[in-house]
């Protein structure tokens, strides 16, 4: 892949975002729950370069603090909406014609709706908590996978090395395994890229509407929902962990619309 100047910049985001995620004290210094009601609502300057929101906590300690809380929701929804994508869709595309219909018919219609609808309506059964965040979104996301390998294992299993494996007397379990599945799954680093901007999206809007980690928890989503009623007064406290949501969203889908152009030959 040629790391062109407008791949670099979101890499090196998203390489510093793993800091954050995976050793956030090198980045500060600073305990993301600690509050000083004397310096409550400090613009941004030397003693806090993102400023302290309303109880006083530094908004910078709690924007990298909160990476961990946004990027495991999403990292977690994402896989687990894969692993279940992969299985449903192989299971489509080898399963007789009028069960294949019936989970076709299936992804399509969850797939008309919205991804944030769908995991809102999951969680009103489930009911609010990071793990039923994760759950919800997860569900909203299998479609988008399903529909993926139901497409590609048409395409794999009339291939000739598929035609051959049934010839030499291999049992279906070992074509599948053997032959299909390694190479149903090309596209889903693509999709998996893309489709994790869009699970922080969902993690941050739902805990925004206070249905994942609670205060005082460090959540992006939980933060803007925490100075929405400070805007007029303190701006800084909800810009940056906006910002941080955006350039996060917008470095995933960069890199993944360059691996999904790599994968299809457009691209050295």
């Amino acid at each position: 892949m040629t790391w062109s100047r407008s791949l670099l910049v979101p890499a090196a985001f998203l390489a510093l975002l793993a800091v954050a995620v995976a050793a956030p004290g090198l980045l500060t210094g600073v305990d993301p729950l600690a509050a000083d009601p004397v310096s409550a609502l400090a613009p941004p300057g030397g003693a806090h370069w993102f400023g302290s929101d309303h109880l006083g906590r530094d908004v910078l300690s709690r924007v990298v603090h909160g990476a961990r809380h946004s990027l495991s929701i999403g990292v977690t929804a994402t896989a687990l909406a894969v692993a279940a994508g992969v299985l449903l869709g192989l299971a489509a595309g080898l399963s007789p014609k009028w069960l294949d219909e019936a989970l076709a018919r299936s992804f399509d219609v969850l797939s008309t709706l919205p991804e944030l609808l769908l995991a809102l309506l999951v969680i009103a059964v489930t009911g609010p908590g990071t793990g039923n965040v994760i759950f919800a979104i997860a569900v909203a996301q299998v479609p988008n996978y399903a529909r993926v390998i139901r497409a590609q294992t048409f395409v794999v299993r009339r291939a000739g090395y598929v035609e051959q494996a049934v010839t030499f007397g291999r049992s279906r379990a070992a074509i599948t395994a053997g032959h299909v599945l390694p190479n149903v799954l090309g596209p889903i680093p693509v999709l998996a890229t893309i489709g994790l901007g869009q699970a922080v999206i969902a993690a941050s809007g739902l805990s925004f509407l206070g249905m994942g980690p609670q205060p005082p928890a460090a959540e992006w989503g939980a933060m803007l929902s925490e100075a929405r009623n400070y805007l007029r007064v303190a701006w800084w406290e909800a810009l940056f962990p906006g910002v941080a949501i955006t350039l996060t969203v917008v470095s995933l889908t960069v890199v993944g619309r360059r691996l999904q152009r790599r994968f299809e030959g457009r691209t050295p």
